[in-house]
């Protein structure tokens, strides 16, 4: 089944080169949009793989089209790709958002980027790593899955793995299985209490 996106941006030459690119590499690109409320309305109705967003646009910015299709439960997963180095957007990065990329990365971050983000896992350009102040832990969290980053978030909020399954729609079980696997690639010692003494130490991480 081909991978299928949806490409906003409001500069036109960037939009055409970057649906190229996409196109070349053997993606289909199912609409390109100049403003955020068109864009929704494109994820919508076409229901990508993904969904690849610039982060200043017209009526509504790549945050808030991602916001909004979290609210509304679309199952797309959404990269924002802009000139802005910001850590504010950094911390949408498994909430909100799945991959960072900026507009004068080579093309070649991008196809990196998505191929990550297919993988469920997250995704930040290097460029912006080397620019934006990161601890050395928070860098250890973009070996997480989207769903593992979602866990240690509603850690941090002290909610238990019954009360995470509710939300995420899966068993308890397969909560419990993601924490092992969280313990497993964070290299956090396999006490009882480990990982929840983790989050403790670093919910600054977790943050919005």
């Amino acid at each position: 089944m081909s991978v299928t996106i949806v490409l906003a941006d409001d500069h036109p030459l960037l939009l055409s080169g970057n649906e190229q690119f996409l196109k070349s590499k053997g993606y289909k690109v199912v609409a390109t949009e100049t403003n955020g409320n068109n864009a929704y309305n494109s994820i919508l109705k076409y229901k990508p793989s993904l969904a690849i967003l610039d982060f200043d646009m017209p009526i509504q910015n790549g945050l808030e089209v991602a916001k909004s299709c979290v609210q509304n439960k679309l199952d797309v997963k959404i990269i924002i790709l802009t000139l802005h180095k910001q850590e504010a957007i950094i911390k949408e990065i498994g909430s909100l958002i799945h991959g960072y990329v900026l507009k004068d990365d080579d093309l070649l971050e991008l196809e990196n980027c998505i191929k990550e983000v297919l993988k469920e896992k997250t995704y930040i350009s290097k460029n912006i790593q080397n620019a934006v102040h990161l601890s050395s832990k928070k860098n250890v969290l973009h070996n997480l899955t989207v769903t593992e980053t979602k866990i240690l978030r509603y850690l941090a909020q002290n909610m238990s793995s019954s009360d995470i399954a509710e939300k995420l729609f899966i068993s308890k079980r397969t909560v419990e299985k993601h924490r092992s696997n969280i313990i497993h690639k964070l290299g956090i010692k396999s006490t009882q209490n480990g990982l929840l003494l983790w989050v403790q130490k670093n919910t600054n991480l977790f943050n919005t």
